[in-house]
C-alpha cells in the first residue's frame, strides 16, 4: 500500500484538475467564512465550522476521490493494479490514501484557525467524532459515484448531487436547528454530522446524547458501500 499512495501522491500534484478540486475550491469558500465570521457570529460559529466541514470534504475529498478512481479507471491503472498481489482493499487504501490525509489536514487547520480567531470548541471530542465520521461517510459515497462514473470528467456532473446537497443540508442545519423537521434533516446525508459539530462548538448537549447523532451518518456509510460493492468497475465502462 506504502508504494501506491507516494504513486498516487505525485500522479495528484501532477494533476491540475484535481489540485483545483482538492485545494483552490474548498480553501477559497473556507477563507470567506473565516474572514467574514462576524457576520455570522448570531448564527453560531458551529454553523461555520459545519459548513466549511462539508465545503472541505465535498469539494475537496469526496470529488476528488470519484475524478481520481474514474481517471485511474480510464487509463487501466486500476486494471493493472489488480494483477498484482495486492488485494482489492490495499488497492483502494493506497489510492485514496493521499487525498484523505490532505483534506483531514486541510480541515484541521481551518477548523483550527477559526477556534484561534472566533472561539474555541466545548468539546474537542465531538468535533472529532464529526470529522471522521464524515471523512469516513465521503469516501464510502465517493466509492459509490465512482461507480457510475465513466470519465473524470464525467465526474464534474456526478459529484454534483452529493457535493452541494450535503454542504446546503449542512447550512440548513446549522442555521435553522433540528427542533423542526428533525429526523429529515438527521437521515439526510450530512444532516447528523453537520447538527454534531454545531454541539461540539457550543450546543450544549451532553456527549453521550450527540454521540447517537453517529449513527445516520454510519447509515449512510453502509449504504455507500454496498452501493460501491454493486457498481463499482475495474476495468473501464462502456
Amino acid at each position: 500500500m506504502p508504494s501506491i499512495a507516494l504513486s498516487e501522491l505525485v500522479q495528484m500534484f501532477r494533476n491540475r484538475l484535481v489540485l483545483v478540486t482538492m485545494f483552490v475550491v474548498p480553501a477559497a469558500p473556507s477563507a470567506f467564512f473565516l474572514h467574514k465570521r462576524d457576520l455570522f457570529e448570531s448564527l453560531g460559529f458551529g454553523y461555520v465550522a459545519a459548513v466549511v466541514l462539508f465545503i472541505v470534504m465535498g469539494t475537496g475529498l469526496y470529488a476528488t476521490t470519484v475524478t481520481t478512481l474514474a481517471s485511474r479507471r480510464q487509463n487501466l491503472f486500476l486494471k493493472r493494479l489488480r494483477s498484482t498481489t495486492a488485494g482489492d482493499a490495499t488497492i483502494l487504501s493506497g489510492l485514496l490514501l493521499p487525498v484523505t490525509v490532505v483534506a483531514l489536514v486541510q480541515v484541521t487547520v481551518i477548523l483550527t484557525v477559526l477556534a484561534q480567531v472566533a472561539e474555541e470548541p466545548d468539546s474537542v471530542l465531538l468535533l472529532a467524532a464529526a470529522v471522521l465520521s464524515t471523512v469516513v461517510m465521503m469516501l464510502g459515497l465517493g466509492l459509490a459515484t465512482a461507480g457510475v462514473t465513466s470519465s473524470p470528467e464525467h465526474a464534474q456532473v456526478t459529484t454534483l448531487p452529493i457535493s452541494v446537497g450535503t454542504i446546503l443540508v449542512a447550512g440548513w442545519v446549522g442555521i435553522s436547528g433540528t427542533d423542526e423537521l428533525t429526523l429529515l434533516k438527521r437521515l439526510l446525508p450530512g444532516g447528523s454530522a453537520a447538527e454534531l459539530t454545531v454541539n461540539a462548538w457550543g450546543g450544549g448537549v451532553p456527549v453521550a446524547d450527540s454521540l447517537l447523532l453517529l449513527a445516520p451518518t454510519l447509515g449512510w456509510v453502509v449504504a455507500a458501500v454496498a452501493l460501491a460493492a454493486r457498481f463499482f468497475r475495474w476495468e473501464p465502462r462502456r
